[in-house]
């Protein structure tokens, strides 16, 4: 049977001991592999592993010896409790074996876990599973999570408290970095937290958010946009030894004062044009660049935006002036024109 996304996710919390199987496919190895892991936890419990209750079959062990998905499927335990027979990396070269296991299939045996990659319509591993009466084929897909899942795992790692400030914050990370970088975040929140009753709020939220480059390149990119011409040389001085390049900082610049600009020309007025920005801006990022809307208008944002799209094209020339000497004359200029 096929399963949608809503009922899987359900199913991934509360499993059925009581199903043959379930195959978990999808292009990104990463999102199929906390899947799994959810899945099977909550199928075996706390403990599951420690019991020798789960036995692990990589794809090349069951090529070489297909005897061993039916060996594990049908061997009985030490300890009582629900078992899985779970085959990582399968492919359709696979879909016999794992065919013959499931057909075999009796209550009391442990049940069927298969992960695979990316499988079109046409897969026969896929079919297998999709037709069976008491199986699940559950296709992962690239998709940021929903609230409900959000909340799920805030719950399990003990943050049931959040206000809607925060909430919205996490969501917004969510979106922007890939599941187990979130997933570590959410693991860092909860330390944070710990021995702290209040609920998690936005400060919590910037606390724990990874550091990336882009949050390296926000830094001058915010002095230029608070008129702080006087800070800007230092700054670059470090951009530049950690790496970065002039093209990406102008790139950088320019996504920054496309974002400025747009919040004055919304007829919302700068709040509701942030607030309309994708992919979302948070916490006190979000106030801060407001701040700098309502400072810099449509008038002087537009001028900002020729000055570097002027840049870039130099940068992109035959021009033997070095390049990160001219992005940091640019952001100077920005920033004197920030205090007219």
């Amino acid at each position: 049977m096929k399963l949608s996304a809503k009922d899987a996710n359900a199913f991934f919390s509360k499993p059925d001991p009581a199903r043959t199987g379930i195959l978990i496919y999808g292009s990104d190895p990463m999102r199929v592999a906390l899947k799994r892991k959810q899945f099977i936890d909550a199928l075996l419990g706390p403990n599951g592993e420690e019991e020798m209750r789960l036995t692990r079959i990589p794809a090349s062990d069951l090529r070489k010896e297909p005897a061993a998905i039916s060996d594990a499927v049908k061997a009985q335990g030490f300890f009582p409790g629900t078992r899985v027979a779970f085959v990582e990396g399968a492919t359709d070269s696979l879909t016999k074996v794992i065919a013959g296991s499931l057909a075999d299939w009796r209550d009391g045996d442990a049940q069927i876990v298969v992960t695979a990659g990316a499988l079109n319509a046409r897969s026969s591993l896929r079919k297998t599973f999709e037709t069976h009466n008491n199986a699940f084929a559950v296709g992962i897909y690239n998709d940021p999570p929903s609230r409900d899942e959000v909340e799920t795992d805030l719950q399990k790692a003990g943050l049931a408290q959040v206000t809607p400030e925060a909430m919205i914050d996490i969501l917004a990370l969510s979106r922007m970095i890939d599941p187990g970088d979130f997933r570590q975040t959410i693991e860092k929140l909860s330390l944070y937290k710990v021995g702290d009753a209040t609920a998690v709020g936005i400060d919590d939220v910037l606390a724990c958010a990874p550091l990336t480059t882009e949050a390296a390149v926000d830094d001058v990119l915010n002095l230029v946009a608070e008129a702080r011409d006087t800070e800007i040389g230092p700054v670059m001085q470090k951009l530049e030894g950690q790496g970065i390049q002039p093209v990406g900082l102008c790139i950088g610049a320019m996504r920054h004062f496309r974002a400025l600009h747009a919040a004055t020309s919304d007829p919302g007025g700068p709040a509701a044009g942030i607030g309309r920005l994708k992919p979302p801006i948070f916490g006190p990022r979000r106030d801060r660049m407001i701040r700098q809307a309502q400072n810099w208008g449509l008038r002087k944002s537009e001028v900002a935006l020729r000055m570097l799209i002027e840049t870039d094209l130099a940068l992109r020339s035959s021009s033997k002036a070095p390049q990160m000497a001219l992005v940091e004359r640019t952001l100077i200029r920005l920033a004197m024109l920030a205090k007219r």
